[in-house]
């Protein structure tokens, strides 16, 4: 081997071992270059220019040189160049044009340990186990057993008050099922006490008074009849005491309310004679109301007691009324009786015939009431009630009139007194009735009425 040889190995040694050297220093600068924090990511466009070239500037810098963000709950803006750490909240102000960081949104603080946040979950709750012994807590124990007896000690009190024990109600049940009696029982005791001669007044007024809200049912007045209470009762009108008269009437014409059997009964035992004297004698008004009452009950649905008015003289009792001073509470009911008779006769002639309408029909027939009505002078009697300002009573009046208007048109046409209040009636009620229509009520109570009044003018011309 040649020494220039020699020489050259040795050199190519000392330059391999340079170029080893260069690269380990190399490999230990570079492992000394590793950042601490986690930077956020740098946008390509945040790098380049408006020509599209890299810009050297801070972001190429060793991230030790960097200016690190500290964060807080608040938005704070981010200057160039600025290290966030990783977590934060990051957004562009729209309205500054500048970045903004802060730390995320939590429940609890950043310095809440876990035992601080489960208080603030808790509220303020005494957690220390050592806080009550055992015999403090046997005490408050046993003040809360004492306070619940307290309470429902005073529950109990509070119902006793509202309600009866069970006991005092079973004998109260026990006395009632005692003293329960029928309404057959009832009358007996009440007649009895009526007829006793041992009896007050008093006794008997409220012994009658008892009896004719039982009486209302047809049964209980059936079984009044079989008692003997109807007769007392009817022997009870010719007393002298008027009290007494008065609520016999009563009793008498609530028996005798839709109930034929009753009707027979009171026919045949005198009583439409009866009435009739207490009607045209002097008596209380009281009286006369109570027997005016039994007397529209016996004659209403019962034609052979019409016939039998009408033959003692039942028309010449009534008009009588009206010429007695005091009386005019009156006069509007016996106008209701004469218009309720005489449409029960029209209606039924007007319904259809069966057999036993038939017989009905010849019974009523037998009735002669309308002439009746004219020949004694009602005509000119009924409309003189039509001055009375109650519209009541001139609906009841007009409908009489309304009926007699057939029978009565020759002496209505030449009565001018008529005319002239048919005509101030018409002009009130289209007034009263205009108004009703004003507030929406067209088919009200006053244009009924001027419907009436027109009605009768028509029929008089």
């Amino acid at each position: 081997m040649s020494p220039w040889a020699g020489l050259l190995s040795s050199t190519s040694r000392v330059s391999l071992l340079l170029l080893l050297g260069s690269v380990l220093l190399s490999c230990s600068s570079l492992g000394q270059r590793v950042p601490e924090f986690a930077l956020t990511k740098i946008e390509e466009s945040d790098i380049k220019d408006d020509s599209g070239k890299e810009l050297g500037t801070e972001d190429d810098a060793d991230p030790e040189d960097l200016e690190v963000f500290y964060p807080t709950d608040q938005w704070q803006t981010l200057r160039p160049g600025q290290a966030v750490p990783a977590g934060s909240h990051v957004r562009l102000n729209l309205q500054t044009g500048e970045r903004e960081a802060k730390f995320p949104d939590r429940e609890y603080g950043e310095g809440d340990t876990r035992e601080e946040r489960r208080r603030k979950r808790l509220g303020k709750v005494d957690l220390d186990a050592n806080s009550f012994t055992s015999e403090e807590l046997k005490k408050a124990l046993a003040k809360m057993k004492e306070s619940e007896k307290a309470e429902r000690k005073a529950r109990e009190e509070e119902v006793r008050k509202k309600f009866r024990p069970i006991e005092q109600l079973k004998e109260e049940f026990e006395k009632l099922n005692m003293k329960i009696e029928t309404d057959y029982e009832i009358m007996v005791k009440l007649i009895s006490k009526f007829n006793s001669s041992a009896s007050t007044l008093d006794e008997k007024v409220a012994a009658l008074y008892d009896l004719e809200y039982y009486v209302h049912q047809v049964d209980n007045a059936k079984d009044f009849l079989s008692m003997g209470g109807l007769r007392l009762v009817i022997e009870g009108l010719n007393s002298s005491e008027a009290s007494l008269k008065e609520h016999a009437a009563f009793v008498l014409g609530a028996a005798l309310s839709s109930n034929p059997k009753v009707q027979i009964e009171a026919i045949e035992g005198g009583a439409l004679q009866k009435l009739l004297v207490i009607l045209a004698t002097e008596q209380p008004l009281a009286v006369r109301k109570k027997a005016l009452f039994a007397l529209s009950s016996m004659l209403r649905h019962f034609p052979y007691a019409q016939q039998q008015f009408l033959k003692l003289g039942g028309l010449q009792v009534l008009r009588s009324l009206f010429r007695q001073k005091g009386m005019e509470p009156l006069h509007v009911r016996v106008v209701t009786l004469l218009y309720d008779l005489i449409m029960e006769k029209m209606l039924l002639e007007d319904s259809q015939h069966g057999e036993q309408m038939e017989e009905k029909i010849q019974q009523y027939q037998q009735v002669r009431l309308v002439p009746a009505v004219v020949e004694q002078g009602w005509c000119a009697l009924v409309p003189n009630l039509l001055a009375m300002p109650e519209h009541d009573t001139r609906e009841k009046v007009l409908k009489l009139v309304g009926v007699l208007v057939a029978f009565c048109r020759e002496h209505y046409r030449g009565d001018p007194a008529l005319g002239a209040t048919l005509s101030l009636l018409r002009s009130e009620y289209e007034e009263l009735a205009a108004q009703e229509q004003r507030e929406g009520d067209k088919d009200g109570y006053f244009r009924e009425l001027l419907g009436s009044i027109n009605t009768i003018i028509q029929e008089l011309r």
